[in-house]
């Protein structure tokens, strides 16, 4: 489909819906939300080559470079992310050796070169947390405190519940899980992402790191009962039943 530049006083808008389709596409390749599969490759591709090409069509706007960043940073974790029975891996048990350097080379460039507009937005900030992310040679010496203070700063412009939600886990992983179970808790008495599994596996999670494993299990069941994704299903299921053990 041949690209036409929108007159000037629409593209803000017609610019952010583009960017949000192609970071929806991105997301459903990226954590499929069905099936046996975690990652669907082909959706992943397709939206990292939209947006490195929106990125080549307006190399200006700082959103659109920070999309592309955003994405070849996620997607660099692509091989690491599931086991060889295809279960999930959490970040911090990654096999970073498996990351692609090619691709995180290519995304911070990206942001970098976002960044020098000085125009900052959501997707630049997103970038700038992978980044931290990426440039962790291991999960242990990750800048947690600066990862929370970029959620701080995202929620600023962006606020939402899940926004929220990624904040406090990674306060949780700076400061202790016990602090991060504090923040959670107004999200769980405002109900926002009761029906939300990922809150539940957070907030499980987090009760898992303090010790208090009846509570976990419990949060731990109601992820399993939000999840249709397989690779995730199993994860959990396996978390519960180590949970269940402990408090045994």
């Amino acid at each position: 489909i041949p690209y036409r530049v929108p007159p000037d006083d629409q593209l803000p808008e017609r610019l952010d819906s583009v960017l949000a389709v192609v970071y929806l596409i991105f997301n459903e390749g990226y954590a499929a939300t069905s099936g046996d599969t975690l990652v669907r490759r082909d959706l992943c591709d397709e939206a990292v080559r939209l947006g490195r090409l929106l990125a080549r069509l307006m190399p200006d706007e700082p959103e659109a470079l920070g999309l592309a960043a955003l994405m070849l940073l996620h997607d660099s974790r692509r091989r690491a992310r599931a086991s060889e029975s295809g279960e999930l891996v959490l970040l911090e048990n990654q096999d970073r050796n498996l990351w692609d350097r090619q691709r995180i080379d290519e995304g911070k460039s990206l942001l970098d070169r976002a960044l020098r507009l000085r125009r900052p937005g959501a997707y630049q900030i997103q970038a700038a947390i992978s980044a931290l992310h990426a440039e962790a040679p291991h999960a242990s010496e990750t800048d947690w405190r600066q990862i929370a203070a970029l959620y701080a700063t995202l929620e600023r412009c962006m606020p939402s519940p899940v926004v929220r939600l990624n904040g406090a886990v990674a306060i949780a992983m700076a400061d202790g899980p016990d602090v991060g179970l504090a923040r959670l808790r107004s999200l769980e008495e405002g109900g926002a992402l009761s029906a939300y599994g990922p809150f539940h596996a957070a907030r499980a999670d987090l009760l898992r790191r303090a010790g208090r494993f009846a509570e976990a299990a419990v949060a731990y069941r109601r992820a399993i009962e939000l999840s249709g994704s397989a690779p995730e299903l199993a994860f959990l299921r396996r978390r519960l039943h180590e949970t269940q053990l402990e408090d045994g």
